[in-house]
């Protein structure tokens, strides 16, 4: 029972990670893309400022939600799992070494007057982003097939 509790929130976790990427990847960058320069910083930052808090608290759970059920599951679906937080453990290094230095940066800019070659520095978070995103998503993906699996073999 305990191990099935805890799928059932990493699975909830995983859900709301590969979402927040997703809606971000898909639903946030391209319009603020198209936005003026000035507004474009000024709004890439406010995401930042909020998002450096709501991200990691989706992400930490996950994270260990993941590897408890690597230590609770002995049957089918356990390599899957072991991917899945593989794909995590890379979420977490793209960040910790690629965006959020970037995110850093880009709050010290002054919107009016943004860096020369700002846009490249933008070009690169986006690539980092990528990654990012099919991360997570890979992460929910094999989570849920390890779920399907167990549930199948029962």
């Amino acid at each position: 029972m305990l191990h099935a509790t805890i799928e059932v929130i990493n699975l909830f976790l995983a859900g709301l990670l590969a979402g927040e990427e997703f809606v971000i990847f898909y639903g946030v960058r391209p319009p603020l893309a198209a936005l003026p320069d000035q507004p474009h910083i000024q709004l890439r930052q406010a995401l930042i400022r909020r998002l450096r808090v709501l991200v990691p608290s989706i992400y930490m759970p996950t994270l260990f939600s993941g590897v408890a059920i690597l230590t609770l599951n002995t049957g089918p679906g356990l390599r899957l799992q072991v991917a899945g937080v593989i794909a995590l453990l890379s979420w977490i290094l793209i960040t910790l070494f690629g965006t959020v230095p970037i995110n850093k940066s880009i709050l010290d800019w002054r919107p009016e007057a943004p860096p020369s070659g700002w846009q490249s520095v933008i070009s690169r978070w986006v690539q980092l982003d990528r990654i990012r995103f099919w991360s997570a998503v890979i992460a929910f993906a094999l989570f849920l097939i390890a779920v399907a699996m167990q549930l199948a073999g029962n």
